[in-house]
């Protein structure tokens, strides 16, 4: 678009000692509009060298000048901006409403997903925490409806004076109400929201205790180093530390990743006769059992060391599995094990990283790795887990090792010492956390753990919401079961006082335990009930400014999420209620508590991320497997013809609560609590885009 000039210019003014033009003059705009982002570029006219009025030294005296018709197009430009910004909204919110009018007419709920797994449970067990949570929004929403009858008619006075003035009517059913709520009601609510406070004031204690230890480490650089360099002998130069290695490769069913992580184990950089790969294939379907023998026969014929097992009785899921490969008569000739989920594709470097600490560390039990995630960017869901998980190894695990030489085994991507294993009583199946279970009851032997930082394992994240619902109820509720088997071993172990005392009170208890009770209580339960009974208070500090601190701590390790942090704090209030439920069940031996379901894998991992992960001197080389790596990603890149239909589903309690959210954010509008309003809006937001499965993997 053309310079433009015209009446909004201005008048030249006469200049002093000539004569005066009636013409005008001022500053031309060029507007560019390649995109809806609109932008303004300020050209100076080449009459404003000849204006003395305005320059000094040879400069504009007061910067670039602005002038009636610049401030008219900014504002323009900017309105234009903000309609955009409208429209874009609208048509978000007519999306919305398209996918939760699909849902609803779906009619998938949870109950049907999980209707085959619980096929021998209690309906009454099933169901009773979601009647529940079903009993209190009817209740709240009787509530909302006398409030606002209240407000209508302007009975709100008669909250102070209903305790000393007699009225008739319906006045006096409302002020008995008032009398009866801040008798009865109010200190018994006002009782918990003090208890869940204190619990939260100790568990935010904690964390940032945990997040200062975390930045001594970085202050100080103190990382892990192995006792003895893993150097070659004196006498054998060539004889470098290369102890004997079990890799063990537990699967179940895994058909979209088997052959990346067959294909990395294989490809680790140790001597092929020091160590050996055992998978361990849990599989019921007849074809991927198949599928997995011929990829093992494959790399047999290509003369690696790789040996393929499958139980005929599969007890115990992924505990029972490890315990049969151990049992096996060959195990005795190695001295370390290291354990690799199905997704994981460690770097051919991992052995070589690990291993060399056990050497002259005869307490050694452990080393663990860190995850790394390749599809940390699929979507929301996954960018929020990679926040969670990132603070749970770059913090509490870090922190834990350094300082503790104690912390949970993540189940996968790590080397232990055989000896500790079977010191410890070997795999157990008594839980869902088999790996929690080993690590504590080595840890009551006295052996010790490293946790390394710097060593990541590749691995992917759940895609659908449905997915990682299902694995924190395991991750939630299997803590809670071996809390009850562990705590009679804790108490009578010859350990000392402050390792019991860690176990118990901030391993099980604060971490496990108090965190999801006083998250679902405080933030679900206690604030909505606040706004009905309004003697109880909520301090605006708990609602709103230790949260956001909090998240932000969280979200320290991953600095590159920062833009996600008010989605982060409210899904994880979301969450709540799957954790609550699950603690809850694993603690009294309820519903589920005992159900293992395998997460779903989609097998994004391919060479490229392999080759990305690797250093620098690997990653132009060439092993005997590149080629089998090539032919693994183009299958995972091409279209898979028997994908198993899913669907998008309805959760009854996310939707439950949602309503309980929002009919308390209602009841705030009225009492004009402006912190309390938006959280309860955007938290009940929250929990219906969860109700409706809106996040996460989406199935057209």
């Amino acid at each position: 678009m053309a310079p433009w000039s015209g009446l909004w210019g201005g008048k030249l003014a006469a200049a002093a000692g000539g004569g005066g033009g009636d013409h005008y003059r001022g500053t031309p705009v060029v507007v560019k509009m390649e995109n809806p982002n609109w932008s303004i570029s300020e050209i100076s006219s080449p009459d404003d060298d000849d204006d003395e009025e305005f320059l000094v030294g040879g400069r504009r005296k007061g910067g670039r000048g602005k002038n009636a018709k610049q401030i008219t197009w900014v504002l323009l430009l900017k309105a234009h901006r903000a309609a955009g910004c409208l429209a874009s909204l609208a048509s978000a919110a007519v999306a919305l409403g398209a996918a939760a009018r699909r849902r609803v007419a779906a009619g998938r709920t949870d109950a049907d997903a999980s209707a085959a797994a619980a096929a021998g449970e209690s309906p009454v067990l099933r169901s009773r925490f979601y009647a529940f949570i079903r009993a209190f929004v009817v209740l709240s929403v009787l509530l909302l409806i006398v409030e606002l009858g209240a407000y209508i008619n302007g009975w709100d006075d008669l909250a102070a004076s209903a305790l000393a003035l007699p009225v008739i009517g319906v006045e006096s059913l409302y002020a008995s109400w008032l009398r009866f709520r801040a008798t009865y009601v109010a200190p018994f609510i006002q009782f918990l929201t003090d208890a869940c406070v204190v619990l939260f004031l100790i568990q935010s204690a904690d964390r940032l205790i945990q997040c200062l230890g975390c930045f001594y480490i970085h202050l100080k650089r103190i990382k892990p180093n192995p006792k003895s360099p893993a150097l070659p002998d004196a006498e054998d130069p060539d004889a470098a530390y290369y102890p004997m290695v079990l890799v063990q490769i537990p699967m179940c069913n895994e058909k979209e990743v088997y052959q990346q992580s067959i294909a990395a184990v294989c490809n680790l950089d140790w001597p092929r006769s020091n160590f050996l790969v055992q998978v361990l294939d849990d599989s019921d379907d007849p074809t991927t059992q198949t599928l997995i023998r011929e990829e093992v026969l494959k790399w047999q014929q290509n003369g690696a060391r790789i040996v393929y097992r499958h139980r005929v009785l599969r007890d115990g899921y992924k505990a029972g599995n490890l315990k049969s490969a151990m049992s096996c008569s060959y195990v005795k000739d190695y001295e370390f094990v290291a354990i690799f989920d199905a997704d994981f594709q460690p770097n051919p470097d991992f052995l070589k990283r690990t291993v060399p600490h056990f050497k002259d560390n005869d307490e050694l039990g452990l080393v663990q790795a860190r995850w790394s995630f390749v599809n940390k960017d699929e979507n929301l869901l996954t960018r929020l887990q990679n926040i969670n998980l990132c603070f749970h190894f770059e913090v509490e695990q870090q922190v834990n090792g350094i300082f503790l030489n104690f912390f949970g085994f993540n189940g996968t991507a790590g080397v232990w010492r055989i000896k500790a294993l079977d010191d410890s009583g070997g795999w157990m199946e008594r839980t869902t956390v088999e790996d929690m279970d080993i690590a504590v009851r080595a840890h009551l032997r006295g052996w010790k753990f490293i946790f390394l930082n710097d060593v990541e394992c590749q691995c992917e994240l759940p895609e659908s919401y449905e997915a990682y619902r299902k694995q924190q109820h395991r991750w939630h509720s299997g803590p809670m079961q071996l809390f009850r088997l562990c705590l009679p071993d804790i108490i009578k172990c010859k350990i000392v006082f402050w390792k019991k005392a860690n176990l118990i009170f901030l391993f099980f208890l604060l971490r496990k335990l108090i965190l999801p009770f006083y998250s679902f209580t405080l933030f679900c339960i206690i604030l909505p009930m606040t706004m009905f009974v309004p003697e109880a208070e909520l301090p605006d500090w708990v609602v709103c400014y230790i949260p956001a601190l909090m998240s932000l701590l969280n979200i320290l390790p991953s600095p590159k999420s920062f833009p996600f942090i008010i989605p982060y704090l409210l899904f994880e209030n979301t969450m709540s209620v799957t954790k609550f439920n699950a603690m809850i069940s694993g603690l009294f031996q309820l519903g589920n508590a005992y159900e293992w379901v395998v997460t779903k894998k989609s097998g994004r991992s391919s060479e490229g991320d392999l080759i990305s992960l690797a250093p620098k001197e690997l990653k132009h080389q060439k092993t005997e497997s590149a080629p089998n790596l090539d032919a693994i990603a183009k299958e995972q890149s091409a279209p898979r013809k028997d994908v198993k239909k899913k669907h998008n589903r309805i959760y009854k309690k996310e939707l439950a609560l949602s309503l309980l959210l929002l009919t308390a954010a209602a009841r705030s509008l009225l009492s004009k609590q402006g912190i309390h309003f938006y959280f309860l809006l955007f938290q009940g937001i929250s929990f219906l885009l969860v109700g409706l499965d809106l996040i996460g993997e989406q199935i057209e």
